[in-house]
């Protein structure tokens, strides 16, 4: 009878945990990026592009780039379209790893925030482009080298409460049919 009514507990826990698992499944991530996190380029790209799973607000968004000095290079306009947020650069001229810092919103959804490098080898004669190097494209290669997924750490997190509420539970379960610590009488 006590096992059966432990097991009913049991299971209404996890119909109660099971849809915040599946919510978390389904959390906003970022599933594109132009450049792609890791590239190296020769061209500078004049905008640096992320789409995301689901649509952004077109404000509150924050998309930084900065040269292997630590100077910022983007513009600050960016710009939403949907499930697409650019942010302008300025010129690139200095070789090294760039880092791009973010923060995208979407409604009723936990910001995407992380951060990606990619590589610019600077030509040694800089030269004005009479027309667009790179436009913002996305690629699906971005999705697996990215460091961020809040999606993941939710459910790592709902795993992590389910198995302190089992530890609970069989803590619960052998202090009942061990007798626990009852205390002896002195006769």
């Amino acid at each position: 009878m006590r096992k059966s009514r432990y097991l009913a507990a049991a299971l209404a826990i996890f119909m109660i945990l099971a849809p915040a698992v599946t919510t978390a499944a389904l959390a906003n991530s970022l599933t594109a990026t132009s450049p792609t996190a890791g590239s190296v380029l020769n061209v500078a790209p004049n905008a640096i592009s992320m789409t995301t799973a689901n649509p952004l607000l077109e404000q509150g968004n924050l998309i930084v780039v900065n040269d292997p000095n630590g100077v910022a290079v983007d513009d600050g306009s960016i710009s939403v379209t949907g499930n697409n947020a650019v942010v302008g650069l300025k010129a690139l001229t200095v070789t090294g790893v760039y880092t791009v810092n973010y923060t995208l919103l979407a409604a009723n959804e936990a910001p995407v925030a992380g951060s990606y490098t990619f590589q610019f080898n600077a030509p040694s004669v800089v030269s004005a482009p009479s027309t667009p190097a790179v436009s913002p494209s996305t690629s699906k290669k971005a999705v697996s080298s990215q460091s961020t997924n809040s999606g993941a750490d939710t459910f790592v997190y709902v795993l992590l409460l389910l198995a302190f509420l089992v530890f609970v539970f069989l803590i619960i379960y052998a202090k009942q049919t061990f007798g626990g610590s009852k205390k002896r009488s002195r006769n």
